[in-house]
């Protein structure tokens, strides 16, 4: 039996009611908290892209990065590039290796790796999912084998290709090098979870020089967050808000933003985008009190992180970002991407 008009006005008037004060509130977060990362206008400093930071609150959400663990290293993230193609050797042929999603020819191809020893037995894969483009080719899942994993075979993209592909790193693998002054920071990039995020990571290795590549911002931990990383009872979040940034937009390259990709709470050593990119950030602890705003890319190497927390250290000056105080690098500290060739003995790959 249906209610009548005066006893449906309360229900629908409090719903009302409830969604305007839960807009209200969203946007006031939002407005505040989104300047932590913005650069002022002024011309002496790159402009970034807004970006929202959360509320003081634990939002429960994805416990966060695995630095460099094993395969993946990304909480079960198995993602590619839609209207890619990679060619390579196959080692699994699709005619006969069909499956009903790209997220399952991707874990068929991280099943291959070997685990704790040596590199993966496939490394990329390419998959057929688009039913009316793809007719009989539906469902096909082509495991394949990259002469150079850092450098892939992409036989075509755009919008008329059907397929689509992603890459995965073993242990040991997809690890590169941002050279500074300070020395070295070893990333585990993220391929499987960010595959767009990596893909230009990738392009940056094939230039010489990652010209205009920087940090510009360094703010260390403060009196909020101990040495490992973990938040002080009591204590604010910031600022400062203990962390590194920086651009990798390179000079002479055009930039195209990423959308937003794989989203964990951000730990010691998470490397991310500020907004849709080229600017980016180093965290250097645990940012449980932001929300799962930002896409992670790669972690820091555990024992790369002292140089870290040395260039958040360094010299700064104060400036204000629409009403957040920032403290920005006296001199810029200039960065350069580079492969890196280990030794599986070399480095911890494992978490902290």
């Amino acid at each position: 039996m249906g209610r009548r008009g005066s006893e449906l006005e309360p229900s629908r008037w409090g719903s009302m009611i409830l969604l305007l004060m839960g807009l209200a509130s969203f946007s006031v977060v939002y407005i505040f908290l989104s300047t932590v990362f913005k650069p002022s206008s002024s011309p002496s400093l790159l402009s970034s892209t807004n970006s929202m930071i959360g509320s003081s609150e634990s939002n429960g959400g994805n416990s966060g990065l695995e630095y460099g663990v094993g395969v993946g290293g990304g909480a079960g993230c198995c993602k590619g590039i839609e209207n890619m193609e990679l060619w390579g050797d196959a080692v699994k042929w699709g005619t006969d290796f069909k499956f009903n999603s790209s997220e399952l020819c991707c874990k068929a191809c991280k099943a291959m790796c070997t685990g704790n020893e040596g590199p993966c037995l496939c490394d990329s894969w390419v998959f057929c999912g688009n039913k009316e483009a793809c007719g009989e080719k539906f469902g096909e899942c082509w495991l394949k084998k990259q002469k150079d994993v850092l450098a892939p075979d992409k036989q075509a993209s755009g919008n008329k290709i059907m397929w689509t592909s992603g890459i995965v790193f073993g242990r040991g693998e997809g690890i590169v090098g941002l050279e500074t002054e300070y020395g070295t920071l070893h990333i585990k990039l993220l391929p499987e979870c960010s595959p767009q995020s990596v893909a230009y990571i990738l392009e940056l290795l094939t230039l010489r020089h990652c010209a205009g590549c920087h940090f510009y911002r360094a703010e260390g931990r403060g009196q909020s967050w101990d040495a490992k990383g973990n938040h002080i009872k009591d204590a604010s979040f910031g600022p400062p808000f203990a962390l590194i940034q920086g651009t990798l937009e390179a000079q002479g390259q055009t930039f195209t933003k990423i959308e937003s990709e794989y989203c964990p709470t951000i730990r010691r050593g998470s490397v991310a985008w500020v907004g849709s990119g080229p600017d980016f950030f180093i965290s250097l602890v645990n940012h449980e009190e932001w929300r799962n705003s930002y896409t992670v890319f790669g972690s820091v190497l555990p024992e790369d992180m002292e140089i870290t927390d040395k260039i958040g250290e360094l010299p700064t000056k104060s400036d204000v970002w629409s009403s957040i105080n920032v403290s920005v690098l006296e001199s810029n500290v200039p960065l350069k991407i580079r492969r890196i060739n280990i030794d599986h003995s070399d480095l911890n790959l494992n978490a902290e």
